[in-house]
């Protein structure tokens, strides 16, 4: 299996929309999407499942994702929400086919402390995800904690100047 981490792109303030889940992406984090969506059908030419989390920014992220992946079907996965356990997350992933490649958008520190998850076998954050940022994790066979493979992780600007 391959796990790609998206993190939402920029979003409006949290006092511009009220309630923090319905922060909408700013006009910006909408453009720096759709140049991200070029670099990563490069680098990852297909996906079979899209999972995001229900907050608004994630799902316009995901939506903007998945135009440009075949207008792939977004899946609202709640254990993608910000503050849930990185097992709850590992335990939604270990349904999914082997054999797949999965993106995955969600929010900070969560999608960090999963990668560690996935990579360390310990919830902590290894690395940063910028807004907008990506990783791809690899599994030779079944998701174990502590057994991904890091193949690579950019940040926005790095998969904005892939995108040309």
């Amino acid at each position: 299996m391959r796990v790609l981490l998206i993190r939402h792109a920029k979003a409006e303030d949290g006092s511009a929309s009220g309630a923090d889940s319905q922060r909408a992406l700013t006009p910006e984090g909408r453009k720096d999407t759709h140049k991200a969506v070029r670099a990563l059908r490069s680098l990852v030419q297909k996906t079979d499942v899209l999972a995001s989390s229900p907050l608004v920014r994630a799902q316009q992220t995901a939506e903007i994702l998945a135009a440009g992946f075949d207008d792939q079907r977004v899946t609202e996965v709640a254990a993608l929400s910000p503050g849930t356990p990185a097992t709850t997350l590992l335990a939604w992933l270990l349904d999914q086919p082997i054999d797949a490649t999965v993106m995955l958008v969600g929010h900070e520190p969560d999608l960090s402390c999963f990668a560690g998850l996935l990579l360390s076998g310990d919830p902590r954050s290894v690395l940063e995800l910028k807004k907008g940022a990506a990783c791809l994790i690899e599994f030779k066979g079944r998701v174990q904690a502590g057994r991904g493979c890091l193949l690579w992780a950019l940040t926005p600007k790095q998969l904005r100047a892939l995108s040309t």
